[in-house]
């Protein structure tokens, strides 16, 4: 079985605990936003290690829109490139844990409505996408 590596900012990892180790109960908040989010549990890219990273909650059916905003840096999060290597994760909205795939949204059409969907759960998505010039790459993941 693979290894888990926490993630290194203390924060993300504060709130990867709070959410796992209550089954879900708490944690399910992004900090002091009170803005839902979720835990996506995914495979490095390099290393093989299972990793979890807190997202913004955006679901549109059965499926979960993944930003890849690192709110509005000049880089990519490493979690793109590991769902594009690794599309199989788990996401944990609260006490519900699914298998889903994840595959990165490059149709216009599909993008602008998942995008509108995302602005519309956490509103700052258009303030990191004015502050940045790369395209804020948008998963869809749905269950397997």
């Amino acid at each position: 079985m693979a290894q888990y590596i926490p993630p290194t900012i203390d924060w993300v990892r504060e709130q990867v605990e709070l959410y796992e180790g209550s089954g879900g109960t708490k944690g399910s908040t992004l900090l002091d936003t009170g803005m839902p989010c979720i835990i996506v549990t995914h495979t490095g890219n390099k290393t093989g290690a299972i990793r979890k990273i807190p997202l913004m909650r955006v679901k549109v059916g059965e499926a979960y829109v993944l930003v890849g905003s690192m709110g509005g840096q000049p880089k990519n999060p490493v979690w793109v490139y590991n769902l594009r290597d690794n599309p199989l994760v788990e996401i944990r909205d609260q006490t519900v844990v699914t298998a889903m795939r994840a595959r990165e949204v490059f149709d216009d059409a599909e993008r602008e409505s998942l995008w509108a969907a995302s602005e519309e759960a956490f509103p700052p998505y258009t303030e990191y996408a004015a502050k940045t010039t790369r395209k804020i790459p948008v998963f869809i993941a749905e269950p397997v």
